[in-house]
């Protein structure tokens, strides 16, 4: 619930990078609430779109910045969002190691300190 909440934190933050961790658990939790509230919608409110539409709406500029930064995790432009199969596969890959043009490691910080401290000592 932690990476659901963290990524509803970073609401429109399209810029950094995210680990596939956070993006898959967002995802997960995402359509575990939304089957949810179809459910709801269906069987209590008898509405075939309802709260979960609201929901879908509420959730679609976190949706996309997490995906973005997700592709920025793999060292490619958040755009690649869009290209279909593609960004399926670009969403399961490993992200890059260590700091790209994108941001910091999100997986391993203490590389991205050594990189820091390495690039000074040789100034």
């Amino acid at each position: 619930m932690n990476w659901y909440l963290e990524v509803l934190k970073k609401y429109a933050v399209f810029e950094g990078r995210a680990r596939r961790q956070e993006y898959w658990m967002f995802f997960l939790i995402n359509m575990v609430i939304r089957i949810l509230l179809n459910v709801f919608d269906v069987a209590v409110l008898n509405l075939e779109t309802g709260l979960s539409l609201v929901y879908g709406l509420l959730v679609l500029v976190p949706t996309f910045a997490v995906g973005f930064r997700r592709m920025h995790d793999v060292g490619k432009s958040g755009a690649f969002i869009f290209v279909p199969f593609y960004n399926l596969y670009l969403l399961c890959k490993e992200g890059d190691k260590g700091p790209n043009d994108y941001g910091d490691d999100p997986k391993n910080p203490e590389m991205n300190l050594r990189n820091e401290i390495e690039a000074f000592s040789a100034e």
